[in-house]
Parts: structure tokens; C-alpha cells; sequence
């Protein structure tokens, strides 16, 4: 019977001229990348910023926060990073130690370098302070909604802000201020990633202070704030 190729003989193929099709195994994209900024610095700058993109209305860049609340919100930042990279998320930090130097020190620069980075997610650690020393609790701050400045931004900070803060609130046990959206936040009006502001507690009140100085308790916040971000990045992807 004929084969294929009738009377012919087939046609002999040198294996070395055989091309094997191999199906391309996609890359896996790199772990997501959480920008943490540890509020003001040791040394206040009074010097002033535009409060958003192309604004006539300026803002102090820092006016030093808290009485202490620049060393808090340091080794907040710290154990928070650590918890991160267990998690197998990378991080960079806008301040290492207890000045920022990474530009001129404002809030926009902060949000810039966060934009550079291409962070998945600003997490900014800050403490509250007030002079009704009664005020405790915990909240959450993130960009209200403003065409051409946070529009591209708000939905899903909002979202970050809300897992942020009820993992927050569940791990310390901190009276819930719930969500707060702010439009006069310089660091989040030059943000073009999803950001929030996670105030921890009240340095200004007697109890939540030595709480909020104390490494057991730190551990606990950072446990939270940890939680919070690496829910928000990991429902994003």
C-alpha cells in the first residue's frame, strides 16, 4: 500500500533542523512593593509647598507633629517593614532614620519618591495629638476626591483605608475613629498611588501614650498595619 507519500520515499529531516515548538511559561511579576513613610522628622521645616499640583495654596511642610511622635511613628515603621518582608512583599521606606533626605523634606517630595518607586501602596505612619487629652483611638485617613489630583487614586485608597483600618483596630484593640477622607493633605494630592494615613493612636492622651512608646504594643500596631497592606496589594493583583 502507498504510503504517504506515494511511490516516493519521505523526505529524511537532519534532527538538527527540527524545531520544537516550547510553550513560553509566563514571568511571575515581582512581589508588590509597599512605599512606607514614617511621618515628620526630627528637625521641623516651616518652609512652605503648594498643597497639590500647579496650586497657589501653599502648606508648611512639616511642623514637627507630636511631641515625639517622630521617633513613634519611626519604630512603628520598622517593625511594619519587617512583618512586610516575611510576608514576601518588598518595601522601601522615605526615612530610615530621623531626618528625610531623600529630596526637600515637604510632603510632596515624600509622595514623589513613592511615585518613583511605583508603589502598590503609600502607607503613612503617623500618631495624633490634641489638646483634649481625652480623644484615644485610631484612624485612617485617605485622599477625599478632587478631579486631576486624587480622581485617579480615591477608590482605591478608600478601599486600602478600610482593610488598613479594621485590621488595625482589630490587632490593637484601639477605639475605632473609623475612615477619614481629607483634601488638604499635601501628601496625598501629589500622590499618583493608592495612599492612606494610618493614625495609631493619641500621644496626647495618658493611656495611649506609654502604650504607643511601648515595643509590645508597637508590635501590635505594625501586626495590624501589616495586615491591612498586604490585604489591600494582594486583593489589587
Amino acid at each position: 500500500m502507498p504510503g504517504p507519500y506515494g511511490s516516493r520515499p519521505a523526505p529524511h529531516f537532519p534532527i538538527n533542523h527540527l524545531v520544537l515548538a516550547v510553550p513560553a511559561v509566563p514571568a511571575e511579576p515581582p512581589p508588590a512593593l509597599i512605599c512606607i513613610d514614617a511621618g515628620h522628622e526630627r528637625t521641623p521645616d516651616l518652609s512652605q509647598e503648594p498643597i497639590g499640583p500647579g496650586s497657589r495654596i501653599l502648606k508648611i511642610k512639616d511642623g514637627g507633629g507630636t511631641a515625639g511622635e517622630a521617633v513613634v511613628v519611626l519604630q512603628l515603621a520598622w517593625k511594619t517593614r519587617k512583618l512586610l518582608l516575611e510576608r514576601g512583599l518588598r518595601v522601601v521606606m522615605t526615612r530610615t532614620g530621623s531626618e528625610f533626605i531623600r529630596g526637600s523634606g515637604g510632603n510632596a517630595d515624600r509622595a514623589a519618591f513613592c511615585n518613583r518607586a511605583g508603589a502598590a501602596l503609600m502607607l503613612r505612619i503617623h500618631a495624633d495629638g490634641s489638646s483634649d487629652p481625652s480623644r484615644h483611638g485610631a484612624s485612617t485617613l485617605y485622599p477625599a476626591l478632587r478631579q486631576g489630583w486624587t480622581d485617579d487614586i480615591h477608590a482605591s485608597s478608600k478601599r486600602a483605608a478600610g482593610l488598613v483600618q479594621r485590621a488595625l483596630v482589630k490587632a490593637t484593640g484601639a477605639a475605632d475613629r473609623g475612615l477619614v477622607a481629607r483634601s488638604d493633605m499635601t501628601g496625598f494630592n501629589w500622590a499618583d498611588v493608592p495612599v492612606v494615613l494610618a493614625e495609631t493612636g493619641f500621644l496626647t492622651n495618658p493611656r495611649e501614650r506609654p502604650l504607643l512608646t511601648s515595643p509590645a504594643y508597637q508590635r501590635r500596631v505594625a501586626r495590624g498595619l501589616a495586615e491591612g497592606a498586604a490585604a489591600f496589594v494582594q486583593s489589587a493583583r
